[in-house]
C-alpha cells in the first residue's frame, strides 16, 4: 500500500516456459490489481526485461534457449530491478547458485500463488525507500560510507553494487550495532520465514557483503550458533 492506504499496483515479468503456469499466474495477479507479462524463454525474457521497466521479475531456472542463471547474470549487469528465482530443483546447490547469482529470494516449485505474492511483496519493501531523517541517513565507518536515505554503499570513490536484500541486512545489522542480532530475527525480520539450522541462505548473503565491504577489516563478526554483530565504530561524519 502506499501512503494513502490504497494498494500499489505491480508490473511483473514471469520468464517460464510453462505456458499453462503463465496464464494462470496472470488471470491470478490480474484478480489481484497487478500486471503481469509473461516471457516463454530465456531470451525473450532477458530482452523483455531490458527494455521494460519492472517492479520486480520472477525467473524460471530452467528455461529453454537461455537458462534463468545466465539471464540474472545479464540482468546483474544492466539492470537493478529485483529477482525471485522459481526452482523445481531441491538440491541446496542450486538455490544457492541462485543467490550468488544475485536473486533477492528463491521459491521452489510447485508454489502457491499466495505465497508467491507475499515474496514479492516482502522483496519489495525490502527495496523500498524508508522515510529517514537527513540528519540520521548517512552512516560513515572508515572508508566505507553508506546512505540508508538512498541505499546506497560507497567504499572510497567506488561504489558498492548490493543486491536489495544484501543492504536491508547491512542496515539492520548497523542499527543494532554492537549489539549480537541472531539468525532466526534476520530471518524472521527481512526473509519472513523461520530459519532452521540447514538453510545456509542466510551465510550466502553475509559472505556477500564482507567480501563486497571488508577488504581487510572486518565489519561483520559471525557469532557461531547465534547470529552476527556489526562491530564497526562510527568515524567523523557521523
Amino acid at each position: 500500500m502506499d501512503a494513502s492506504g490504497k494498494t500499489t499496483k505491480l508490473s511483473l515479468l514471469l520468464v517460464d516456459d510453462d505456458a499453462e503456469l503463465c496464464s494462470m499466474m496472470k488471470e491470478f495477479f490480474g484478480q489481484q490489481g497487478h500486471h503481469l507479462d509473461c516471457a516463454l524463454n530465456g531470451r525473450d525474457g532477458l530482452a523483455q526485461a531490458l527494455k521494460t521497466t519492472y517492479d520486480l521479475i520472477v525467473l524460471d531456472v530452467m528455461l529453454p534457449i537461455v537458462n534463468g542463471f545466465t539471464v540474472l547474470q545479464q540482468l546483474r549487469r544492466r539492470k537493478p530491478v529485483p529477482v525471485i528465482m522459481l526452482t523445481a530443483r531441491v538440491h541446496r546447490h542450486d538455490r544457492i547458485s541462485g543467490l550468488n547469482a544475485g536473486a533477492d529470494d528463491y521459491l521452489p516449485k510447485p508454489f502457491d500463488p499466495d505465497e508467491l505474492l507475499a515474496r514479492i511483496r516482502a522483496v519489495l519493501r525490502r527495496a523500498g525507500r524508508l522515510d529517514y531523517r537527513a540528519d540520521d541517513s548517512l552512516k560513515i565507518f572508515g572508508e566505507i560510507e553508506i546512505n540508508i536515505q538512498t541505499r546506497e554503499v560507497w567504499a572510497g570513490e567506488r561504489i558498492v553494487d548490493l543486491t536489495a536484500l544484501e543492504f536491508d541486512i547491512l542496515e539492520l545489522l548497523i542499527r543494532s550495532a554492537g549489539r549480537i542480532v541472531s539468525r532466526d530475527e534476520i530471518t524472521t525480520s527481512l526473509l519472513e520465514r523461520a530459519s532452521s539450522p540447514y538453510d545456509r541462505a542466510l551465510d550466502v548473503h553475509i559472505s556477500h557483503l564482507r567480501r563486497k565491504l571488508e577488504h581487510g577489516r572486518t565489519l561483520i563478526r559471525t557469532v557461531r550458533g547465534v547470529g552476527y554483530v556489526f562491530t564497526a565504530t562510527l568515524g567523523a561524519g557521523e
